[in-house]
């Protein structure tokens, strides 16, 4: 019977007077179940999970430890409230005015955590068949990084790599680049790769700190039942439901970075975040989330020399032109300079030096330092609501729309200076209480971004000429210079400063002129450079704009077979890419105007790329639930690639409560993504081209090649020997055919064995994992170069592969000019399989009230190879890491504290752009919490790198300092 509205207000004032007892109002059908939740010293809770059994019902009590739900479900009714640090409770409620006294016990750790990553359904962490990690609300608070997503870094086995405040991207067991290709992020379910820059974007478009509920992290492979971009891990992003999390929440957070003022004068850092949260009858509710960040980047300027060795490109020959007198010097974060890819090194033949006739010396262009380049002002605008509709106790329906703007920095085959980006997602969801239906749009536009290499490389054209007339006015002044007694290394520097006579220099008016014109130009084509006298055309615009539909379904079928658990699973996953005649082109054009704009500003017709995959999933327990089997398989299909059908097979024993033993074999595939399959840059010296066969189609670079290395060790020993046609040709031997196999999807065999357990009182928590990963297919980039007009083997494609066409005085009597060469950075499969191994220990001890100590430490190795591939893969990961951690969430009422010592064992990092060494890192962090019920405010000051230690995380990359700051939280305000 229904009741009026008046008397509705009374009861529901009458039931919030009357806590801590249970009350019950019947509303249209539905019972309104209302009480409050304290702790067993008889304070309240906020924050605690009320749900009921069976149901998509549920809420989180406010601040104030109040609670209610709207119900039509039958009696009895069984509701589970759980808290962190506190051990969840089910009660069971026969009829209406029941009365409870809901009062939870303090468990020092959650031994029924519940997680969804790992086999896309509700499980306990405990008995998870892969290893995952979680952090909540709690933790995130508790820990001492500045936002949620700077925590990951902590978590075990993750590594962090921070190529930006706005741009963080973690990575676990191995294989490690800026762009991972290999480790998904999502946002309640959604992907959040962004289609053509290729990188994830999960910090810089995802949740605020006041949305985010928690993380899950599944390190290792997830392929089998999300598909095929999940073969190193995943991070999945779960953000507050508005049901459950009501009113008006402020976050600031203000801080200064750079105080040590090496690479900038110190900086404010300030984040604002807003978050509204309304729920209407128990049916609608809605969430608005809007947060502005600003602040200085950190900078890339280290001035490592890429040939500390003098390896061949660096004039071995002349040990006098080391340090800085290295005429090939090839700086980490110089642009413009790159002697190891050749693409900016020119060979002066013809000298005499040190008495010695016919020599000749390989001389690296000057350059331009990132810093000059990259404005290290960033700025990360991002904004989401989201709308929730309840038909009945078991369907609900949610739209949600989220946008954000970033700049900042990545690093792929190049540096990618991202300026006005924005990205885009509109998403629907049914869940009901045995399927889920989800589908997305995400919408890509690169604003006003730009690549750093080509702004370089034009630079030097634009102003100092062609390499050729470079070249000539470097050798007139430095046999100037040897012809008057001056030394080599001195002569050196007064031949550059020559050639750069007429070169813009950073900071003056010219220079920023040129290259704001520079960047305003989508074209990176600078072939100029090999003709002299041309003028300078190339640009270095990222113009990319992409579409990336997506649907999903899975359907809870346990119920149905009853024999064993089965959940299946489909989806369907369409790329639209927007043609733009420097990165990606319409193949179905000729080759000669791929590049061309049409009368209608296009670039041709929309290139398309997708795939489509099913999955399912068994799970059965044996002997009264000590044994748990899981078992499922998935299929995934692209046009351009042959079926792939990925199993996984698992089990978890707990022989006692608490001791949990599993192991887990699964396959994993990952088709390559659309800048490995489709890309065709235009960069004029080195063109990037995708690994479809299809692209190669008149080109020649996968059947008519020969590898970058042996081109280079090649010219090594021809200047060696005079630099003569006969000299080239008594070497070619050295030339190595790439023979560059048809591309196929990259294959992963990882089998892992782990135990969790919770001992001595639930005080200790051990949580290990070992992991052993075969790879076959490994996707990478290598550069070959294509003899012009001729095939590999021939005389005369061993001539074209000579790099003295550069100098206009290398044709002589005994030394024809060749044809030259073109090059390409392919991406392609390795030839060899690659093997790695790790294992991960995590414990976390409560030894006195709430006192916490806790320590991870993680090993990764690669198993080297007997013999080199085609490209280096980059295992970019150190052998060892470790963070130990000591703290109390409550010292004293409402206050606590948290410090986090880091370690990472140095290593090498290997990438087309940048090789070199990463040194280890000493960092600690420490945070003091300070929690104000009444005013619903929380403080917190700290602290990341303490001691202000700078370190670098990967090679090319920026250095990072101290961070020192101060956040506050009003949460809560304005509740119902």
């Amino acid at each position: 019977m229904e009741i009026s509205t008046s008397n509705l207000k009374i009861r529901l004032l009458f039931i919030l007077l009357l806590p801590p007892f249970l009350s019950f109002a019947q509303i249209n059908g539905n019972y309104l179940l209302s009480g409050i939740v304290k702790d067993d010293n008889g304070q309240t809770l906020p924050g605690v999970s009320v749900k009921i059994t069976g149901s998509t019902a549920g809420t989180i009590s406010d601040t104030q430890g109040r609670f209610s739900i709207a119900t039509n479900a039958k009696f009895p009714l069984h509701l589970v409230f759980s808290s962190i640090g506190f051990k969840p409770q089910e009660f069971v409620v026969n009829k209406p005015g029941s009365q409870l006294n809901i009062q939870l016990v303090t468990q020092s750790m959650i031994v029924n955590e519940v997680v969804v990553t790992a086999s896309r359904q509700e499980e306990r962490i405990m008995r998870s068949p892969v290893a995952i990690e979680k952090l909540d609300i709690r933790a995130i608070r508790n820990s001492p990084a500045p936002s949620f997503y700077d925590a990951l870094e902590n978590v075990k086995g993750v590594q962090m790599t921070t190529s930006s405040l706005t741009f963080k991207v973690p990575n676990t067991r191995g294989f490690n680049i800026p762009n991972n290709f290999r480790f998904m992020q999502m946002v309640d379910g959604v992907d959040m790769q962004a289609a053509t820059l290729g990188v994830p974007l999960g910090n810089a478009i995802g949740p605020t700190e006041l949305d985010i509920a928690s993380v899950e992290i599944t390190p290792g492979a997830a392929s089998a039942l999300y598909g095929m971009n999940a073969i190193n891990g995943m991070a999945n992003l779960i953000t507050k439901n508005p049901f459950a999390y009501q009113g008006l929440s402020v976050y600031q957070r203000t801080g200064v970075n750079h105080v040590d003022g090496i690479d900038h004068s110190p900086s404010v850092l300030t984040e604002t975040a807003v978050r509204y949260a309304k729920a209407f009858n128990h049916k609608w509710a809605f969430k608005i989330n809007g947060s502005y960040m600003h602040g200085i980047d950190w900078i890339s300027n280290s001035q490592q020399d890429q040939n500390p060795n003098y390896l061949p490109s660096a004039n071995p020959a002349f040990p006098q032109l080391n340090g800085a007198n290295n005429t090939a010097y090839d700086a980490w974060n110089r642009y413009g300079d790159d002697a190891l890819a050749g693409s900016n090194l020119v060979s002066i033949s013809g000298l005499t030096i040190n008495g010695k006739a016919n020599q000749t010396l390989r001389v690296a262009r000057t350059g331009y330092y990132e810093k000059d380049l990259v404005d290290p002002e960033v700025k990360n605008i991002k904004a989401d609501a989201e709308l929730h509709f309840k038909p009945n106790e078991h369907t609900e329906i949610t739209y949600s729309y989220r946008i954000g703007d970033m700049d900042g920095t990545f690093q792929r085959g190049n540096k990618i200076r991202l300026d006005g980006v924005i990205v885009q997602n509109h998403k629907l969801e049914v869940k009901g209480k045995n399927f889920k239906i989800l589908s997305y749009i995400s919408l890509e536009n690169t604003g006003n971004s730009y690549n750093v290499k080509p702004l370089a490389d034009n630079l030097d054209l634009y102003s100092g000429g062609s390499n050729s007339v470079w070249a000539a006015k470097y050798k007139t002044a430095l046999v100037a210079q040897l012809n008057n007694g001056v030394d080599l290394a001195t002569a050196n520097n007064m031949a550059r400063a020559a050639a750069d006579a007429s070169r813009v220099v950073p900071g003056t008016q010219a220079f920023n002129d040129l290259k704001n014109t520079i960047i305003g130009i989508n074209n990176w084509d600078i072939k100029s450079s090999l003709i002299p006298d041309a003028p300078a055309t190339g640009g270095a615009a990222l113009v990319q704009k992409s579409r990336m539909y997506h649907v999903e379904g899975q359907w809870d079928l346990s119920k149905t077979v009853k024999i064993f658990d089965l959940l299946i699973g489909a989806d369907a996953r369409l790329y639209q890419i927007i043609p733009d005649g420097n990165n990606f082109v319409d193949f179905s054009r000729p080759i000669a105007d791929r590049n061309k704009q049409l009368p209608d500003g296009s670039f041709g017709n929309d290139v398309y790329y997708k795939k489509v995959g099913a999955f399912a999933q068994g799970t059965k327990a044996f002997f009264d639930e000590k044994l748990k089997l899981v078992g499922s398989l998935r299929f995934d299909y692209n046009p351009y690639y042959d079926p792939k059908v990925t199993p996984r097979i698992a089990a978890v024993y707990s022989p006692v409560d608490n001791h949990n033993f599993r192991v887990t074999f699964q396959q994993g595939y990952r088709f390559p993504s659309l800048f490995e399959a489709l890309s065709y840059v235009n960069n004029g010296r080195v063109k990037r081209v995708g690994s479809l066969s299809f692209i190669d189609q008149g080109l020649g670079y996968l059947e008519n090649s020969y590898t970058q290395t042996s081109v280079i060790n090649f010219n090594n020993a021809v200047a060696a020997a005079g630099n003569t046609d006969a000299a080239a040709l008594a070497n070619r031997n050295l030339l190595q055919v790439a023979d560059l196999p048809k591309a196929r999807p990259e294959k992963i065999n990882s089998f892992e064995v782990g135990y969790k357990s919770v001992v001595l009182d639930n005080k200790v928590v051990i949580d290990w994992d070992a992991y052993s990963n075969i790879y076959n297919g490994f996707l990478g980039q290598v550069q070959v170069y294509v003899p012009k007009a001729t095939t590999v083997g021939t005389d005369a494609a061993v001539l074209a592969m000579l790099d003295r066409n550069r100098d206009p005085a290398a044709a002589t009597t005994t030394t024809a000019a060749s044809a030259g060469q073109d090059r390409y950075r392919v991406y392609t499969n390795a030839k060899n399989d690659y093997h790695n191994y790790g294992s991960a220990l995590g414990v976390t001890y409560n030894f006195y009230q709430k006192f916490s100590l806790a320590g991870n430490i993680s090993f990764n190795k690669l198993v080297a190879n007997k013999t080199d591939d085609i490209f280096v893969t980059g295992f970019n990961t150190p052998i060892l890491s470790t963070n130990l951690s000591f703290g109390n969430r409550e010292i004293v009422k409402n206050l606590g504290f948290n410090v986090i010592y880091k370690w990472q064992q140095g290593f090498l990092w290997e990438s087309p752009l940048v090789t070199g060494n990463v040194p280890a890192i000493h960092t600690f962090d420490a945070q003091v919490s300070l929690r104000v019920p009444q005013y619903k405010a929380n403080f917190k000051l700290g602290a990341t790198d303490l001691l202000d230690r700078r370190y670098i995380q990967y090679a090319g990359g920026p250095t990072i300092g101290g961070l020192y700051y101060l956040a506050i939280t009003l949460d809560g305000l304005l509740e119902k």
